[in-house]
């Protein structure tokens, strides 16, 4: 599984958001995740069809499919329990 973060340095979420996925990424190192910016990557805005609405956490599984999609801020231990779900896939 991979997680793609998108946000941008203009959003509130974005930044309540940076703290966590740094405390999730430590605590669990093998878990890959990419960051992108939304002003940045337009490409990559496109392809996922990502709005201003943001922070946006897209969860991909082994073969590069879409599992899940979340918009805004996410408690850290429900990110979690969804990361332990998904790992495998």
């Amino acid at each position: 599984m991979k997680i793609l973060k998108i946000g941008a340095i203009w959003c509130p979420g974005c930044l309540v958001m940076r703290p966590r996925w740094a405390e999730i990424e430590k605590e669990m190192p093998d878990l890959i995740t990419e960051y992108y910016d939304f002003d940045k990557d337009k490409e990559i805005m496109e392809k996922y069809g990502i709005d201003h609405k943001l922070p946006v956490f897209i969860f991909l599984d082994k073969n590069g499919n879409e599992i899940l999609r979340l918009t805004g801020e996410a408690d850290k231990k429900e990110l979690v329990r969804i990361i332990n779900e998904n790992i495998d896939k």
